[in-house]
């Protein structure tokens, strides 16, 4: 009785230094990243394997919903580490204050039009498409114009720009296309939309159900289906005046308290055992190298000939101007 009294008080004495040995790295991030066959479970179990920590991820929706997060909890965050951030939203975010630089070169970085900043590294990228099904569409739009003027009877499926990166980014690429003339736009393409969702999911969720023929998606999407569902039946469609690129970024957040945690974090993210893992799991393109080729079904997927990208200080000037067009534009009158 006494042997086993001491082992338990043994084992509960040491039971706080072991805890305290064990820190866990916070990571917001976007839905999609952390479901099950997202990259999140992998990146954990691989970067668990090097940092005696635990990664808990939190996530939202998507990435402009990160960022409402962020603001709301300002210093009273719990983050060390956000994920999901793109460049569109970089400047806004810096200017919360609540990001600190990184302090790390980036050489392996490597995105089209190229990418450096002192505070955010990229980890993926890809362009912004239509997407849509052969099964139900025979002539697909060829042009942002194309999919603007088309027949209102057959539909698409958007994203909300308040809320999704996705639709933010649709936002930014009929506003590089039709600048002043972007109102006139949305009110044509409203005729086409049958629904705006709050997020990524919701709409390819929609797709994929055959509730809609086109959804507004990436040019990597159709390597998902013909990787893991061995069907060419979903395509993107190649715009002839070019596709709104989205280079999703990750930053240490000022307030954390694991900053060499997240620091040894962003150091692996770069790294090939990170890459290797966005290809087919986030379905977008690595932003630094791999030791893996990637799969065949990439080679054959659309090939922007242009490629959209605004200043993230444009973006951030007049991102709740653009809204607000969108919304008078979009409402039924």
């Amino acid at each position: 009785m006494r042997r086993l009294t001491l082992s338990l008080l043994l084992a509960i004495n040491l039971a706080p230094a072991a805890m305290a040995q064990e820190k866990t790295l916070t990571i917001y991030t976007y839905e999609s990243f952390t479901a099950e066959w997202g990259p999140g479970p992998k990146v954990k179990e691989g970067f668990e394997k090097t940092c005696a920590c635990t990664v808990n991820f939190v996530s939202v929706a998507d990435g402009v919903a990160l960022l409402s997060r962020l603001k709301l909890e300002r210093e009273n965050t719990e983050a060390d580490l956000v994920l999901g951030l793109d460049t569109n939203l970089a400047a806004e975010a810096k200017a919360t204050g609540l990001f600190e630089a990184h302090g790390l070169t980036t050489p392996a970085v490597d995105v089209p039009g190229g990418y450096s900043d002192d505070v955010f590294i990229p980890y993926n990228y890809g362009h912004f498409a239509v997407v849509y099904d052969t099964q139900t569409m025979q002539n697909p739009p060829k042009s942002l114009t194309e999919l603007v003027e088309g027949d209102p009877a057959q539909k698409i499926a958007i994203q909300d720009p308040r809320t999704s990166t996705p639709g933010l980014g649709l936002l930014l690429w009929v506003k590089s296309v039709y600048r002043e003339d972007a109102p006139a736009a949305w009110e044509k393409l409203r005729q086409r939309v049958l629904t705006v969702t709050p997020g990524w999911s919701e709409a390819y969720g929609l797709f994929t159900k055959g509730e809609v023929p086109m959804v507004l998606s990436y040019t990597t999407s159709p390597a998902y289906h013909m990787v893991a569902e061995g069907t060419d039946r979903y395509q993107a469609a190649p715009f002839s005046e070019g596709h709104y690129i989205q280079i999703e970024i990750a930053g240490r957040v000022k307030t954390s308290e694991h900053k060499e945690l997240a620091q040894q974090f962003l150091v692996f993210m770069m790294s090939p055992a990170f890459q290797n893992i966005i290809p087919t799991t986030n379905w977008m393109m690595p932003a630094a190298a791999t030791s893996e080729p990637l799969p065949d079904a990439f080679s054959r997927l659309v090939k922007p000939q242009k490629t959209f990208l605004m200043d993230p200080k444009e973006v951030a000037a007049n991102r709740q101007a653009w809204i607000d067009e969108w919304l008078t534009a979009m409402s039924e009158r």
